[in-house]
């Protein structure tokens, strides 16, 4: 790619492979964001206490802080392609398995082999935009990207909410989806060429050695705790909170959810005008200040309005700080440790996303949930200008 190329923010729509990832992008926020709503219906449902019921959202994401590394590896050695696929259909599988109204055991179960594929793909589509575009066009690509995983968080929670009103299992149908997209994959992605690790013994030694502590800090760190912030707060704490507070049924929490998404939405595209501008650090420090000032708004909103107004804030922070974190972590390794180096990425996310609903939902045992929000704004603020202070 040439430097022109490479300073370009244009996205090259055509592409099959920017279409298989973002369809592939587009549908797994089916992941959370189409269960979240729900969370008082499956509760009820199962006669489960708070923290239970988030069990759904945990066991997607807790198999992805163990098997991102080796899923790294496999997408290094044998290709993305390949696992691209094989993720798809188990993804799609495991899903479709939960409509059929499984005990609550089965169901988890279930959703623990939903999130050994969901780690696949992520990692593999993120790996793939940087396989291929380089520079601000990079920033540009992954931009659009995380607006897409926006829509469709933006856009799922009400699909969810209006499904688990017909029924508890009603959402999980929606998974099977992924099957044609796998289809799509097959037949047009192809492999990008490029080095690939054919060892195994020594290889995530390798990867942690190309990064320097402040680097992992500042890129791990930052998709560590977005996630638990977003997956703990805004998932799982803020539906418990409209419900209780307000009697919000599911279809209204999640139209609640989606305003934040669709800040998320415009954020998330303006990272490749943005890093023209400013090092991935910066955007990510104001992404975490942004963050911040949407947690602290729930502790004054006295409405579900107010509350909404206020998902702006943490919406717009993750869509700020996302690409950011995909963008660095890509730059500072060789293609053949690529994918090891998201798969690390990956793994910090997944602690995050895991332990975010158990986090909050247990400490809510002691503290308001509004106590728990405030207090979770001024970590995300402590954390923005430590960011900046490190760049």
């Amino acid at each position: 790619m040439s430097t022109e190329d490479s300073l370009t923010t244009s996205i090259p729509w055509r592409s099959s492979t920017v279409q298989v990832i973002l369809l592939t992008t587009f549908i797994a926020p089916f992941s959370i964001a189409l269960i979240s709503p729900g969370l008082p219906v499956f509760r009820d449902t199962f006669s489960l206490t708070d923290a239970t019921a988030s069990l759904l959202l945990s066991a997607i994401v807790i198999p992805g802080i163990f098997v991102s590394p080796l899923v790294g590896l496999l997408t290094d050695r044998v290709g993305r392609r390949r696992v691209l696929l094989s993720s798809l259909v188990l993804w799609s599988l495991g899903g479709g398995g939960i409509a059929l109204a499984p005990p609550f055991w089965l169901v988890l179960v279930l959703r623990v082999v939903q999130g050994i594929a969901l780690a696949g793909l992520g990692i593999t589509t993120i790996t793939l935009i940087s396989d291929v575009f380089e520079g601000v066009q990079r920033n540009a690509v992954f931009g659009v990207n995380t607006a897409v995983l926006s829509v469709g968080a933006a856009a799922f929670p009400v699909v969810g909410g209006a499904l688990v009103a017909v029924s508890w299992n009603a959402p999980f149908v929606m998974f099977l989806l992924g099957l044609p997209v796998a289809l799509f994959a097959l037949i047009v992605l192809d492999e990008p060429e490029g080095e690939r690790e054919s060892g195994s013994s020594t290889y995530i030694r390798r990867v942690i050695s190309a990064l320097s502590a402040r680097e992992a800090l500042v890129f791990y760190g930052s998709a560590l705790l977005i996630d638990l912030l977003l997956f703990g707060a805004v998932f799982t704490a803020l539906p418990f909170l409209l419900e209780a507070d307000f009697g919000l049924s599911a279809i209204f929490i999640g139209l609640v959810l989606t305003v934040g998404e669709v800040a998320s939405i415009v954020a998330a595209t303006q990272n490749g005008r943005l890093s023209r501008h400013y090092t991935d650090p910066e955007i990510i420090a104001v992404g975490f200040m942004t963050t911040a000032l949407g947690l602290g708004g729930v502790w004054f909103a006295t409405s579900p309005v107010l509350i909404a107004i206020s998902t702006i804030g943490f919406g717009a922070g993750w869509g700020l700080t996302l690409p950011s974190i995909d963008a660095g972590v890509s730059d500072l390794v060789r293609t053949q440790y690529r994918a090891g180096a998201l798969s690390l990425r990956g793994s910090a996310s997944s602690i995050g996303r895991a332990g975010g609903p158990i986090a909050f939902t247990t400490l809510s045992l002691q503290f308001d949930y509004r106590v728990l929000l405030l207090s979770a704004g001024i970590i995300a603020l402590g954390f923005g200008a430590l960011v900046f202070v490190l760049d």
